[in-house]
């Protein structure tokens, strides 16, 4: 029974692999076939109306006054010039068909992927005794408010734990040494993920459970460790019936951080006076300068011997960002490769914006891996933006990243982190199509 069900799971894979490449075909040529000679010039069409959109944005962003407000009245004037064109000619019912058989082609390519046996890779749950003292501190301006809303200083005591409101400018290390000087078994934070680094580093120093509480306003470092961050004060459940992760912690100098550093460009929009109370605004004003290197440092990484030279803007991150998929942006797969994530940017012309934007592998884009990151300036001081902090560092700063130091207590039931839909592969899509029979099955499933 067991081998048929297994014949007949194979058989979807394959036939969910030729549905993918018949639908992304079909999606490439329908505007030949509908519109013939007219289609192929509109599609044609659409590819400059894409490229032009993005040098508007370019220039939008890079330059200031008039040229700015006519910049953002093309970017939007050229996307709609383009759905009008098509709907002259009465084709715009192919553009909104060929997305659906788009759709159509990833959803069903990534079930045929996803049926092959990879998956994504989980972290190890550690079952350990509950804290007997766990110390916490509560930032009650963070995200809103929500350490009053959601009563976490009432639960938190009610499970035991000593608790500590946090006032303006208070050293949250120094609170932190002296709980562990005190006998705390557990240090915990509601706030920021700056603030999260800092609590972070003193527990991974004395080998310390920690607690992470989503009570920032982006909770990023909640949201990969699987966390609810609907509902902060659930994450206290783990007081009482948790479970312990190993997780990286990153480094910048002796400066921790549990999601990144951002070095150029944004590392100093943050600095900006006015950035907290208005981002949008802080952003535009500075961006022309940055972006056109009029001001601001010149910027070299080093990445275990990799050189990427003068990028506006530098990503250094504890573990790899997802940057193959939409929906899976701004994620990260795991928190525990011992590796850093490396996202460099060098864009100086509206043609390498465009390329940016429709390039499969854009020039201007460096992504990798490293053990350890070097990031150097023609200035004595960089601007860094440390998991969204604004620092001023000498360079050049070293990042590193300390494999498993930190141990993460989290509650035993939680949401947990979506698992990442499988990269999209039209190789081995193609592969999984032409395969008769059990020769589908990839090996390393068979060995499974």
């Amino acid at each position: 029974m067991g081998s048929a069900m297994d014949e007949r799971f194979h058989r979807r894979q394959r036939w969910a692999a030729r549905g993918a490449l018949a639908a992304a075909a079909l999606a490439a040529l329908l505007p030949l076939v509908s519109g013939g000679l007219r289609g192929l010039l509109l599609l044609v069409a659409g590819l400059a109306g894409l490229a032009l959109t993005a040098a508007a944005l370019w220039w939008v962003l890079s330059r200031r006054g008039a040229v700015r407000i006519a910049s953002a009245a093309l970017a939007v004037v050229a996307p709609v010039g383009l759905i009008t064109l098509f709907a002259a000619a009465n084709l715009l019912w192919v553009v909104f068909l060929s997305l659906l058989l788009w759709c159509g082609a990833v959803w069903s390519g990534r079930y045929a992927l996803r049926s092959t046996g990879l998956r994504s890779v989980r972290v190890k749950e550690y079952r350990t005794p509950p804290p007997l003292r766990p110390f916490l501190l509560l930032n009650p301006r963070s995200g809103g408010g929500k350490v009053e809303k959601f009563n976490l200083r009432e639960k938190a005591e009610s499970l035991g734990a000593q608790v500590v409101l946090l006032g303006p400018d208070q050293d949250v290390t120094a609170l932190a040494k002296a709980a562990v000087a005190d006998g705390a078994d557990l240090l915990g934070v509601a706030g920021g993920d700056g603030t999260q680094a800092l609590v972070a580093a003193v527990a991974a120093e004395h080998g310390l459970p920690f607690l992470v509480i989503a009570a920032g306003t982006r909770n990023h470092f909640a949201m990969d460790l699987g966390l609810d961050r609907d509902d902060p004060s659930t994450c206290l459940d783990a007081l009482t019936d948790g479970v312990e992760l190993r997780v990286d912690l990153g480094f910048a100098d002796d400066r921790p951080f549990v999601n990144n550093a951002s070095f150029g460009v944004y590392g100093a929009v943050v600095q900006s006076p006015g950035y907290r109370e208005d981002k949008v605004g802080a952003a535009l004003e500075r961006l022309p300068d940055l972006l056109t290197r009029q001001s601001g440092p010149r910027l070299t990484a080093t990445a275990d011997g990799i050189i990427v030279s003068d990028p506006q803007a530098i990503l250094v991150s504890n573990n790899a960002y997802r940057m193959d998929d939409p929906f899976g942006f701004g994620r990260r797969e795991r928190l525990n490769s011992g590796r850093l994530g490396v996202l460099a940017v060098r864009v100086d012309s509206a043609v390498e914006a465009a390329e940016l934007l429709l390039s499969p592998r854009p020039e201007g884009l460096t992504v990798l891996t490293a053990q350890r990151v070097v990031v150097d300036a023609d200035a004595p001081q960089l601007e860094v933006g440390l998991d969204g902090e604004a620092l001023t560092m000498s360079a050049p700063v070293h990042c590193r990243v300390a494999r498993r130091a930190l141990r993460v207590r989290v509650p035993r039931n939680r949401p947990g982190v979506p698992e990442a839909p499988p990269r999209l592969d039209w190789r081995r899509l193609r592969k999984l199509a032409a395969a008769v029979g059990r020769t589908a099955v990839p090996a390393r499933s068979r060995r499974s």
